[in-house]
């Protein structure tokens, strides 16, 4: 590693893609020592620029400085099946080398390949029990891990690198409850330059400064992310305030020139009686006139520039309040009576192993956690309760309207637009009524017009959200698979606020316990094998454990 200090320094930075589409316009911004937050919402430009950091895009103007070796772990890792773990981690040719000079060939290249690096293996073998990965060794393949195990072996190769900045984009993805636990660990033991990009809030309360994205500018907050939600509590207090003034102040203004243009009327009116009168000679009269009509517009142009002042003041007020809309629905058609039975499934057996015994029930309106490690077959059960997938063996049987949001979010034909998607799940419902409704999930006029395949990710999830919670009929069990991986915050909120409208019953499988823990779950169940009942606390001791 190098001694010197490391940093990160962007400057005058412009990107634009092929389409023309601007992202940075002249952005300044430095990162130095510490773990640093990188927040913002979607289509902000976060992992855009991650990667003209890491060197994965070039600026279409400014510069990009570096001082140290840079290790980056991109958001969809995607690895060869074929690869052995000792390639993945890029000491293959070192640990061959190392092998043949133990078996007694002292070929120069063997130790031009070795060089300093003797202890290779076992440090590679310490980094990967660090993450939770011992079991797996060295010799095995990337076809015989799970894709939460792949992403950990992408970080466990930067680690093993020693790389002076680390850049990591929602690291966390797709990752079990025991491998974020690892993942948390590994950056709380950095002491180098880290910038991540993440909405998970546990990782997120592990750096050491917020910086947060938003409009091509990054504004600074120091502290984790708890720290920086307070302070933006009070920066929109103190913003709500000043607009609460400011439009105090427009009526006043207003009131005030409204004032001055009536005394100014009435002295015109009284200045023509007096003219018409006669009661001062012409000569008198006239310059009174016209010292009245340069009065009338000194006093009409200062009015008027007050007006003017104020409204900016109140423009200014308005654009420091954050534009955080969420979702406001009403769903009493997907009320449940307590008790009542919604799912029955009866000695499951699912693909890929994993099963039910014997006869498991949910009645309404319960919260089901359904939690697990990768690869226990959660989306398994899922896809099986909502009949994409036949079961082995056993039985699934559903008592009410049921609904399912995939974690691809592929349910919306993307060449329709977001009002046809749910006219096609609500037939019988009047265009009307539609458009009322999507505007609660924040589609208004023409965005409700806008085709399915040019959305945001944020966008395409709110439509979705709609599209199921706007069917008829009306869901009554509704069953989420990871729904806040690649949320920003504000959409994850907003899929938060639009659950606690939801009066149905609900599975939600995830590894997202702030997530869990916010929408109000009353049931947990641990899938590891078999589905069984837990606790949160269980959940908890055994990432602990692992």
């Amino acid at each position: 590693m190098s001694t010197h200090p490391t940093s990160i320094a962007c400057t005058s930075l412009r990107f634009n893609w092929a389409d023309g589409t601007e992202v940075f316009d002249d952005l300044q911004v430095a990162f130095g020592p510490g773990r640093t937050g990188l927040i913002g919402v979607n289509g902000s430009g976060k992992s855009t620029l991650l990667k003209l950091i890491a060197g994965e895009l070039a600026p279409a103007d400014g510069t990009v400085r570096v001082s140290g070796e840079v290790g980056y772990l991109p958001q969809n890792v995607t690895l060869d099946t074929g690869l052995r773990v000792d390639a993945v981690l890029g000491i293959a040719a070192t640990r061959a080398a190392l092998h043949a000079i133990e078996a007694g060939d002292a070929a120069e290249e063997h130790f031009t390949a070795v060089g300093d690096d003797w202890d290779v293996e076992e440090r590679a073998i310490a980094t990967l029990d660090q993450l939770g990965l011992g079991h797996i060794g060295l010799d095995r393949t990337i076809g015989e891990v799970s894709g939460g195990e792949s992403v950990l072996l992408r970080l466990a190769a930067l680690l093993l690198r020693r790389p002076d900045v680390l850049l990591l984009d929602e690291p966390t993805n797709n990752l079990d409850l025991f491998a974020r636990q690892r993942l948390h660990a590994a950056v709380q033991a950095w002491s180098g330059v880290l910038v991540v990009v993440s909405h998970d809030r546990e990782l997120l309360d592990l750096v050491d400064q917020i910086a947060d994205l938003r409009g091509g500018e990054v504004t600074w907050y120091g502290g984790n992310f708890t720290a920086y939600e307070e302070a933006i509590a009070v920066e929109q207090e103190a913003a709500e305030r000043m607009v609460r003034v400011a439009e105090s102040d427009l009526k006043r203004q207003k009131r005030e020139l409204s004032d001055a243009h009536m005394k100014l009327a009435r002295r015109m009116r009284y200045g023509n009686k007096m003219y018409a009168q006669k009661r001062e000679p012409k000569i008198v009269m006239n310059a009174r006139k016209r010292e009245a009509q340069v009065s009338a517009g000194k006093h009409r142009i200062m009015h008027e520039e007050k007006l003017s002042e104020a409204k900016e003041r109140l423009d200014e007020a308005v654009e420091a309040v954050r534009d955080d809309d969420e979702i406001r629905v009403d769903l009493p058609f997907t009320a449940v009576p307590p008790g009542r039975q919604v799912l029955t499934l009866r000695g499951l057996t699912l693909r890929y192993g994993a099963e039910v015994r014997g006869e498991f029930e949910l009645r309404g309106p319960e919260r089901i956690a359904l939690v697990g490690r990768n690869g226990a077959g959660k989306t398994t059960l899922l896809r099986t309760v909502a009949g994409q997938l036949d079961a082995v063996g056993g039985e699934v049987e559903t008592h009410v309207p049921l609904r399912f949001l995939p974690q691809r979010l592929d349910v919306l034909d993307d060449t329709r637009s977001v009002a046809e998607n749910v006219a096609q799940a609500a037939p019988d419902a009047t265009n009307n009524r539609i458009r009322a409704r999507l505007a609660r999930f924040l589609f208004k006029g023409a965005k409700a017009d806008q085709e399915a395949g040019t959305l945001s990710g944020g966008e395409r999830f709110r439509a979705t959200l709609a599209a199921l919670l706007l069917a008829e009929p009306a869901p009554q069990l509704l069953m989420l698979d990871e729904p806040t991986n690649n949320l920003d915050m504000a959409s994850a909120r907003q899929l938060t606020s639009a659950l606690e409208s939801y009066e149905g019953a609900l599975i939600v499988a995830s590894h997202d316990l702030a997530f869990l823990e916010s929408i109000g779950v009353t049931r947990w169940l641990l899938l590891d094998g078999e589905l069984r009942d837990t606790t949160k606390e269980e959940v908890r001791e055994l990432m602990a454990a692992r």
